[in-house]
């Protein structure tokens, strides 16, 4: 960059002026093109897998995500000490360079209506995954692979609590 440095006019000569005072940067470029269009930003899976799993886990009426398996493993996983839930549980997608699309394995809580918890999370992640990649989501396949009971809470936790108290 070329740097111009202007000193005001009618000052005393013994005054001495500082070489920063008046300084005005002007830019080499004359390029008319816009700062956000030069480089190349990439996305990885990952971060679409995490966004998409967050936002379809933020929906009411959700229990949890993965399949069957899946879900066994990631139970297991959760209860040893250190262990983290995983939040791209059942979330698969595909990310091109403007478009993704994501397919969810939902577990849905009994007595809510599937079609409209599904329309929902559709609406959440797509939103979700627009807002902060900048990506178009393409599609949203959800498959429900279980219904969360509330007698399943009870068992859940007469399973963890010891014989002896």
């Amino acid at each position: 960059m070329s740097d111009t440095v202007s000193r005001p006019t009618g000052s005393s000569a013994g005054e001495s002026q500082p070489d920063t005072l008046g300084k005005t940067l002007k830019s080499r470029s004359t390029s008319a093109t816009a700062p956000e269009t030069r480089g190349r930003t990439t996305i990885a899976d990952s971060v679409v897998e995490k966004i998409a799993g967050i936002a379809a886990r933020e929906v009411p009426g959700i229990h949890s995500l993965g399949a069957g398996m899946a879900r066994t493993f990631g139970a297991v996983r959760d209860r040893v000490p250190g262990g983290r839930p995983s939040v791209t549980r059942g979330v698969k997608v595909e990310v091109g360079e403007r478009q993704s699309a994501v397919d969810l394995d939902v577990v849905v809580e009994y007595g809510v209506s599937i079609v409209d918890v599904a329309g929902d999370v559709r609406v959440n992640v797509i939103s979700a995954v627009e807002r902060m990649t900048g990506l178009e989501v393409v599609e949203v396949n959800i498959t429900v692979d279980d219904v969360h009971l509330p007698s399943e809470e009870e068992d859940e936790q007469e399973d963890t609590e010891g014989r002896v108290q």
